[in-house]
């Protein structure tokens, strides 16, 4: 059965722990161009958009999952938004748990609203970030 409004509600296994480290802080700040102060020194705090490397461990489960029937290749990233409850800093050991809060399927279009909750080992939330993906079905 291909993903449908039924599967609203379902979550998937935690990731395996990330550690977050000054190393990975300051290529990913590299790699955007980014030389803001906080993302380098003894203590940085990783870029806002870093939170994405941990969901996208989370949407691997998505995607993998044989009862939805999704195709990578044939979906396009809608949107993506994130809310903080405190910066993601070197040192940090998360983990992220995806939801899938919405599905709206219109003839071979299915969009599909997720949020991966990252939170630290202990449990403390760090930041929820929330994406919509639109997934075209191929024709049967």
């Amino acid at each position: 059965m291909p993903i449908s409004e039924a599967h609203v509600g379902r979550t998937y296994e935690p990731t395996a722990p990330y550690e977050v480290s000054a190393a990975k802080i300051a290529e990913f700040a590299a790699a955007l161009g980014d030389t803001n102060p906080a993302y380098a020194g003894d203590a940085p705090i990783a870029p806002p958009t870093f939170a994405a490397v941990i969901g996208a461990a989370a949407w691997d489960q998505l995607f993998a999952d044989p009862e939805l029937d999704l195709a990578l290749h044939r979906v396009v990233h809608g949107d993506q938004t994130f809310v903080f409850h405190r910066p993601l800093k070197a040192g940090d050991r998360v983990v992220g748990v995806l939801g899938i809060d919405k599905v709206r399927c219109r003839g071979a279009l299915e969009i599909v609203g997720v949020t991966v909750r990252v939170k630290t080992v202990d449990g403390d939330p760090v930041v929820d970030s929330s994406s919509t993906f639109v997934h075209t079905r191929s024709a049967s």
